[in-house]
């Protein structure tokens, strides 16, 4: 179809339809459709409020247009967009000021997601060992059930053969090995391994923190073999655990950081942190972005980390972290039908479903969003709860009272259920990576 749009296509109704008339359908999206937010208030198409849970994936970590970040961007608006590589800007040389001073790092890289970022910090691990040892050390390890991203690169090394089914073949030299397991680790990572990637509290893989004397093993296994040790902060980093990034916490310095997500609070970037001797590797013109580092992405990302990385801003994460603990390990005591023994970190937070219920994380995030409340799932076997970092007193109640009340339908639905057993059809597993 060529038709001349119409000058009123900037208006025209659009509704949940339209996303099954006109999107290739990679997502299977909520029946309702969101038009506003602020803070962790948010409207549909109809009017219904909803208290979000989810923070579009660990991504709004200070709500829905903060008043702050909008004024940030607003300026930037009406001053600078982009250039292109061949200049920088100011506001890029500030962010990355700002972030080799906050960690480990002596340099960093600029990018549009968490997939890039995790790219670009492989790439790099390659070239390194490349460069270093020769063309031997090449082999990749990760752990299952990790998530990297969606590039063909990132997706393999990923662990999870549901997402790489029909694209092959994939690239070679990348070995898997279970999480947490010392054991398996030593056995896996060898002097022809060039890095090894880790998230510090598995998110899609089900709310996992990582064993700190776990992480503490693959930290002297690089360092006996050669290889880089690379954090995927993109889920847990920028305060979600209470910390500005999850590796302060383990007492374990990584070689490469990556981070995405709550960096811009829903602004497209990423970043990749590493210090001056492996970011040497490098050189001009061996990797690039056209968007990545543009002054709108890094204004808001800089007032960002400003506002999160403040000792009172971590602290009260950490304080709400006890609060909607101690709301989620009452409801699986009171409802052990349902659910198992709640985990995570800060305020990144599974609930297992229990035993009896296994497979049914999405109905009751569907029973909870239906009565008002946005979760997520880790999976069919996990409801995650990742609320922005400015989450209050009030709304944990809230959403606890929610969560309640949703059980009870949840079980309701159960006796009602005929015998015969459930065939669920699969739900991908969402990400912003």
């Amino acid at each position: 179809m060529n038709a001349q749009l119409d000058s009123g296509i900037a208006t025209r109704s659009v509704t949940r339809q339209t996303f099954d008339d006109v999107l290739v359908p990679t997502y299977a999206p909520a029946a309702m459709v969101p038009v506003r937010a602020s803070g962790l208030d948010l409207w549909d198409q109809e009017g219904k409020q909803y208290l979000d849970f989810t923070s579009g994936i660990a991504v709004t970590s200070l709500g829905h247009a903060h008043p702050e970040v909008n004024e940030a961007l607003t300026k930037q608006l009406n001053t600078l967009w982009h250039l292109g590589n061949g200049y920088t800007n100011e506001p890029v040389l500030r962010l990355a000021s700002a972030l080799t001073e906050a960690t480990f790092a002596e340099r960093a890289f600029f990018c549009n997601s968490g997939a890039e970022a995790n790219e670009a910090a492989l790439k790099l691990a390659r070239k390194y060992a490349h460069t270093k040892f020769g063309p031997h050390k090449s082999r990749i390890v990760s752990c299952l059930a990790s998530f990297h991203g969606r590039t063909l690169f990132t997706v393999s090394v990923g662990g999870q053969s549901k997402y790489t089914e029909g694209f092959e073949p994939l690239p070679p030299e990348l070995s898997h090995i279970p999480y947490n397991d010392i054991e398996a680790a030593r056995a896996a990572i060898t002097d022809d391994v060039a890095a090894v990637i880790v998230e510090p509290i598995q998110g899609e893989g089900g709310v996992i923190p990582g064993n700190p004397d776990y992480l503490k093993a693959l930290r002297e296994l690089c360092d006996q073999t050669g290889a880089l040790l690379i954090f995927d902060e993109v889920q847990s980093g920028m305060g979600r655990t209470g910390t500005l990034f999850a590796y302060e916490q383990m007492n374990v310095k990584p070689d490469v950081l990556t981070s995405a997500k709550a960096l811009g609070n829903g602004y497209p970037i990423g970043a990749m942190l590493t210090t001056t001797e492996i970011a040497k590797h490098l050189g001009v013109g061996s990797h690039g972005t056209t968007y990545g580092g543009n002054p709108l992405a890094t204004t808001v990302a800089l007032k960002v980390l400003e506002i999160i990385n403040q000792p009172a801003f971590l602290a009260r994460v950490k304080e709400a972290n006890v609060a909607i603990m101690t709301n989620l390990l009452q409801l699986a005591a009171d409802f052990p039908q349902v659910f198992g023994q709640p985990r995570g970190m800060g305020l990144l937070l599974g609930l297992p479903m229990a035993e009896t219920s296994k497979g049914r994380s999405k109905d009751f995030t569907k029973i909870a969003e239906k009565m008002g409340l946005m979760l997520l799932i880790a999976g069919p076997d996990v409801v995650r709860l990742a609320p922005a970092l400015i989450v209050s007193d009030a709304q944990i109640a809230e959403a606890n009272r929610i969560m309640r009340a949703a059980v009870a339908e949840f079980l309701a639905d159960a006796i009602d259920e005929p015998a015969a057993p459930r065939k669920e059809a699969p739900v991908p597993a969402p990400d912003a990576a």
